[in-house]
């Protein structure tokens, strides 16, 4: 992207009209048109409520920083050759509608902007860069991974960054900026490189918080662990938005490095480019390999429960044959010493009248009777392995 011209002419020392809209033309001795009805006068944006950070930089040195909008724009139209880096966090619509008409965004990326929850791209409208990044960092304590979005608006004379959620740390990007001002001093190519680089840095500890964590399920499956089935879904589902975050990037990497030479890009800019697209790729290639894992695990995971739940219920199938067992035993016995048992009961009756009662062979036909329903029922019982 090459830096805009921001003198017109050879005596011309205000912005250039094609970010600003008001500047005055150099005079060229010619009689000058008449003058267009002045633009709806732009209320300014005096709260820092969104603003994180904002500075104004000449040659990668730091000459101001401004703390409300409204003194970047200052700044800006004070000094020509400076460049300002506005950091946003969350910013309210009113904001962004002010840099929006103050440095002639593109609607479609202002709404994007305003909207997030948008896909890893890389757009170019006019002289201006958008580009949507997913940033990525690994919480120790809940061991997950939480992701944000970031957008970055790229024009010849500034840098928006405009952060929905906790990453990256911009501040350390722009420490290491200041303290490299022949770095800085190359533009605002510069800072989106630095930005990207942030970013993908920014995934190194999630790629290993999460191999550590696929260790982990690994020792977990094979030892039964019970909530180990949860914690490959959800680990899963974390892949699938890295995944997402990684993958376009590749792709948006190489579209910046297919410009260098329609761009003029500096060949410091290019080396550093590509060092940030071999770690995109290296990391991208990894989350493929995490994914993959997990799948496997959870192929495995799957027959390892399946064989646990089909020993489980051989062993309630061989629990009920043995109570069944048992419970034969117990109703052969009950049923045999229930046949001497009813024949007592009927002559402990006393009743007058039973023949059997004044019968000299009585008490031997009683046990007699006994003794055969039993042995009866024994045999028959022993037949069939009740007993």
């Amino acid at each position: 992207m090459p830096r805009r011209q921001d003198r017109a002419g050879q005596g011309g020392g205000r912005r250039s009209t094609w970010r600003r809209g008001a500047g005055q033309r150099p005079s060229t001795g010619a009689p000058e048109p008449p003058a267009p009805e002045p633009e709806p006068r732009r209320e300014p944006v005096d709260t820092a409520g969104s603003i994180v950070h904002t500075a104004v930089y000449r040659d990668g040195v730091r000459v101001a920083t401004p703390e409300t909008l409204t003194d970047t724009y200052r700044q800006l139209h004070a000094d020509p050759e400076t460049v300002a880096w506005i950091g946003l966090a969350r910013p309210t619509e009113a904001e962004l509608k002010s840099l929006a008409a103050e440095f002639d965004l593109h609607p479609l990326a202002v709404e994007d902007a305003m909207e997030a929850h948008q896909r890893p791209k890389l757009e170019r409208y006019g002289e201006t860069l958008f580009v949507v990044l997913r940033a990525a960092r690994y919480l120790d304590a809940p061991e997950e991974v939480d992701f944000a979005e970031l957008h970055v608006f790229v024009g010849p004379d500034f840098v928006i960054t405009v952060r929905h959620g906790a990453a990256p740390d911009l501040s350390a990007v722009r420490r290491r900026m200041e303290q490299s001002p022949e770095l800085l001093r190359l533009g605002p190519e510069a800072v989106l490189y630095a930005i990207l680089d942030a970013v993908v840095d920014g995934y190194v500890p999630v790629v290993a918080g999460v191999q550590n964590d696929i260790d982990e399920i690994e020792t977990e499956v094979f030892s039964g662990a019970p909530e180990v089935s949860r914690r490959i879904y959800e680990l899963s589902r974390e892949m699938v938005e890295f995944q997402r975050a990684t993958r376009p990037l590749v792709g948006m990497l190489h579209g910046l490095m297919a410009g260098f030479a329609k761009y003029g890009t500096d060949e410091e800019l290019q080396r550093y480019l590509r060092d940030v697209a071999d770690h995109v790729t290296h990391t991208s290639e990894r989350v493929d390999s995490f994914r993959e894992a997990l799948a496997d695990i959870l192929t495995v995971n799957a027959t390892l429960v399946t064989q646990q739940q089909n020993a489980e219920m051989r062993a309630l199938a061989e629990a009920g044959f043995e109570q069944n067992e048992e419970v034969k035993k117990i109703s052969s016995w009950a049923a045999i010493l229930f046949a001497p048992t009813l024949v007592g009961t009927i002559y402990g009756m006393n009743f007058d009248r039973m023949p059997e009662l004044s019968w000299s062979f009585g008490y031997p036909f009683a046990i007699g009777l006994m003794g055969v329903v039993c042995v009866t029922l024994y045999v028959i019982f022993k037949r069939r392995d009740w007993l």
